[in-house]
């Protein structure tokens, strides 16, 4: 792992990812950025998306972790707070990001998401409305590979 002129602290949540993967999470960094993560999550049992495997990126801005990383879905997902473009609406992310947060939590945290979506706090308005108004056909949605491919 070539760290460069990374600071101190992406080095050591670097490594502590790759040792201690949280379950159904994986996180590598990729060999030309280290600031650049390739993500893989396992949709988490009992959810809409038991069985899916999503990838995702996350970026580490140069401010990091005076500010939040950047972290979108690369897979398509059926979800009220991820919209078509892999867009996450998490607090954490935005208004509610602080230094004491790791990458380890956010991925945590967007893994949470998959088990509990907020149709309350939407990114996709159409997909929450769906949610609200019927949530066990939302769910099936979620749950169809050709819709989650």
């Amino acid at each position: 792992m070539a760290s460069g002129n990374l600071p101190r602290r992406i080095v050591k949540e670097t490594q502590r990812l790759l040792s201690e993967p949280a379950p159904g999470i994986s996180a590598s960094p990729a060999e030309d950025n280290m600031r650049y993560f390739n993500v893989m999550i396992l949709g988490p049992s009992q959810s809409p998306y038991e069985g899916g495997v999503f990838k995702l990126e996350l970026f580490l801005p140069e401010d990091y972790p005076m500010s939040a990383p950047k972290v979108r879905f690369l897979t398509k997902i059926y979800h009220p707070n991820i919209d078509k473009l892999g867009r996450i609406c998490l607090d954490i992310l935005k208004d509610k990001w602080s230094p004491a947060l790791q990458i380890r939590t956010v991925l945590l945290s967007i893994q949470a998401l998959l088990s509990a979506p907020n149709p309350d706090d939407p990114l996709s308005d159409n997909i929450a409305k769906h949610w609200k108004a019927d949530e066990t056909e939302a769910v099936e949605t979620g749950m169809d590979p050709v819709i989650c491919k």
